[in-house]
């Protein structure tokens, strides 16, 4: 008989994160244990990750679903299929940690030749939004380490923004590729005339420049831009995959941006995938802001995807709580290490 338990944590930022829709400096994640009644020493471990503002779960009702997830774990399917729609975050928890506890228990959800440590992922830099000098220290970090940068903007003037970029180019050329990301934050009205001045700085695509749910508006945005357009909030709360193929068929971007724990899991991430390549649209994987062992999950699985775009992936270094990680990077290639024994790997939730 199955039996499922759950404990919250929140991960405290090393340095505070700036995002278009403000400053975090902490993040609640919630952990799923799942065991067989007649073995407790084997559990899957799942985590359900939510973003303020930005995942659709209501965080006042997370912790009662995960009760009810726990007192019906013997009929987890039914949640996995429609009763967790409004929660994706528990839903890939709950897919999660029943992949685990499939596998033995060890955070080994997907056997590869990633998992095995002999091939890697490659992954993009991340630059947080933050005053001027701060972002221009971080890409002097990240700059000779990674062939692909993204950079967070709409939290300054786009003013500055644009003489960082201006800046960033002057001095490091073009031999790596620069992603931007908005996260929504350029009004309908200004969005033609800001994605131009961005086009002089061969960038290779910029993520949600308007708000999302204005279909008809990216829609022709789409049309007319000068830089690839990449879809990323818009897929969050889209989960039927009728509404999937209308939405991409609708705006028909260049590029769509899949976060597991925002969009319901790996399978309903699949189910993005497929639309996308059906129309020959491009896409990536990004975490969004999980622990390790969400991000070790999702890792795993996206090696499984083989592709060789960089990834929005990492070691979750962002924290001073996170659960130890298997997880490196050297180069721009995320990594596993392998070295440690299994009972340094399996994570302690006590």
């Amino acid at each position: 008989m199955l039996k499922a338990s759950f404990k919250k944590h929140t991960l405290i930022f090393k340095t505070p994160a700036g995002t278009s829709r403000g400053v975090l400096k902490t993040k609640d994640s919630w952990f799923l244990s799942v065991w067989q009644e007649e073995n407790p020493e084997i559990i899957g471990i799942g985590e359900c990750s939510i973003i303020p503002d930005l995942s659709i779960d209501d965080p006042d009702k997370i912790e009662s679903m995960l009760e009810e997830v726990c007192e019906n774990i013997g009929s987890f399917n039914d949640y996995l299929d429609d009763l967790l729609l409004d929660f994706p975050a528990i839903r890939f928890a709950l897919e999660m940690a029943i992949c685990d506890l499939s596998n033995g228990g060890i955070q080994i959800l997907f056997e590869s030749d990633f998992t095995k440590g002999v091939d890697s992922i490659p992954i993009n830099g991340l630059i947080w939004m933050g005053e001027e000098a701060e972002m221009r220290k971080q890409m002097e970090k990240k700059i000779f380490h990674y062939p692909c940068i993204k950079m967070k903007i709409g939290a300054i003037s786009f003013e500055r923004e644009l003489a960082i970029i201006k800046w960033l180019r002057e001095t490091y050329g073009n031999d790596f590729e620069l992603r931007v990301d908005a996260n929504g934050a350029f009004l309908v009205e200004e969005v033609d005339e800001k994605l131009a001045e961005l086009s002089k700085y061969n960038i290779h695509s910029i993520e949600q420049p308007i708000r999302q749910g204005q279909w008809s508006k990216m829609a022709k945005l789409c049309e007319r831009t000068p830089i690839p357009i990449v879809l990323d909030e818009e897929l969050i709360g889209v989960n039927a995959i009728e509404m999937k193929r209308l939405m991409l068929q609708t705006i028909q971007p260049d590029y769509i941006i899949i976060k597991p724990s925002l969009v319901g899991g790996f399978e309903s991430s699949e189910e993005w995938i497929s639309l996308a390549k059906e129309m020959k649209i491009g896409w990536w994987i990004t975490s969004a802001l999980e622990s390790n062992i969400g991000l070790n999950a999702i890792a795993q699985w996206t090696y499984t995807l083989k592709t060789d775009m960089p990834q929005g992936l990492g070691t979750g270094g962002l924290y001073t709580n996170n659960i130890d990680s298997p997880l490196y990077i050297v180069g721009g290639n995320l990594w596993y290490e392998v070295e440690p024994t299994d009972d340094d790997i399996i994570v302690n939730l006590n």
